[in-house]
């Protein structure tokens, strides 16, 4: 009888651990982790490990690989949004800050420029920009280039920690929202658009800057020589990771085409939704607007 129990009790203990297993697997999806398949729940571990890998040289890194070009691209993007004084903008995977200072100083501009001329109070009224980043390395870079620019007690940047696909922000509170070279990273790319789109105002506008694809076919052979073959090495030679460079050109491939991004993008209820190549295709800029 003893041993009847025993065996009944193993069956029972066999049965129940085969059922969570099966029961984990229904719930456990795979993704995309560059040309790797890898659990959902694995890749955001994944991704943070690239990004605190490539904080510390991730500006330095940007110039190398696209000569400098990123920040003309950058500057496009913001050109795009046409910040203004008194918004409430967020920035989200833009640790670093690049995206951000450029903002600020694009209302600064104008500002300074329109005061000059006229007298009008609104024009003093508070800017807030959030910039929101999943990884505390990345916020951490962007702190100090804010300290090195003299704008560490600027009240207008909010550094704040959070998740592109969980947002930690009221409904319909920003009047803009820009993501550049970070959407491509997140597990769940309609619940980072869904979050932006939840969190924008009525009339806020969605801008993404992110690598694409390019269509051209000789362009096309250059760009994947230059990706595949030199970059990784760059990473290596200048950051001392190879493996992280091998994700980044990886994840681009797996990244979804323009007209399908843009698809996506008015599927999660933006209009009036368009994109702008640059490069051939390297980057595009897409836009939307919350009705």
């Amino acid at each position: 009888m003893a041993l009847r129990s025993i065996y009944r009790g193993l069956r029972r203990d066999n049965f129940l651990s085969s059922l969570c297993t099966s029961c984990s697997s229904l719930h456990s999806h795979a993704t995309s982790f560059g040309f790797k398949e890898v659990r959902e729940e694995e890749k955001s571990q994944m991704v943070g490990n690239v990004f605190t890998s490539v904080a510390s040289n991730y500006d330095l890194m940007n110039d190398v690989m696209s000569a400098g070009l990123h920040r003309l691209w950058k500057e496009r993007l913001v050109s795009k949004l046409n910040p203004f004084s008194g918004m409430k903008h967020l920035d989200v995977a833009g640790g670093t800050g690049d995206v951000a200072f450029r903002i600020l100083e694009s209302i600064n501009s104008v500002r300074n420029r329109a005061m000059r001329d006229i007298h009008d109070d609104s024009l003093l009224e508070e800017t807030q920009i959030f910039v929101c980043d999943i990884n505390p390395n990345m916020l951490n870079v962007g702190r100090k280039r804010a300290e090195e620019s003299g704008l560490a007690g600027n009240k207008s940047l909010i550094w704040v920690e959070g998740d592109a696909e969980a947002l930690k922000f009221e409904n319909d509170s920003m009047d803009g929202y820009t993501i550049a070279f970070g959407i491509r990273n997140v597990t769940h790319i309609e619940k980072a658009l869904a979050e932006a789109y939840r969190v924008l105002k009525r009339g806020g506008r969605f801008l993404c800057l992110e690598l694409s694809h390019v269509e051209l076919p000789v362009f096309k052979e250059l760009y994947d020589y230059y990706s595949f073959s030199v970059i990784p090495a760059l990473g290596e030679l200048v950051a001392g990771d190879r493996e992280s460079y091998q994700y980044l050109v990886e994840s681009i491939r797996r990244f979804p085409p323009q007209e399908k991004f843009a698809t996506m993008i008015a599927e999660a209820g933006f209009q009036k939704v368009e994109y702008e190549n640059l490069v051939g295709g390297v980057v595009a800029i897409h836009s939307g607007l919350k009705f």
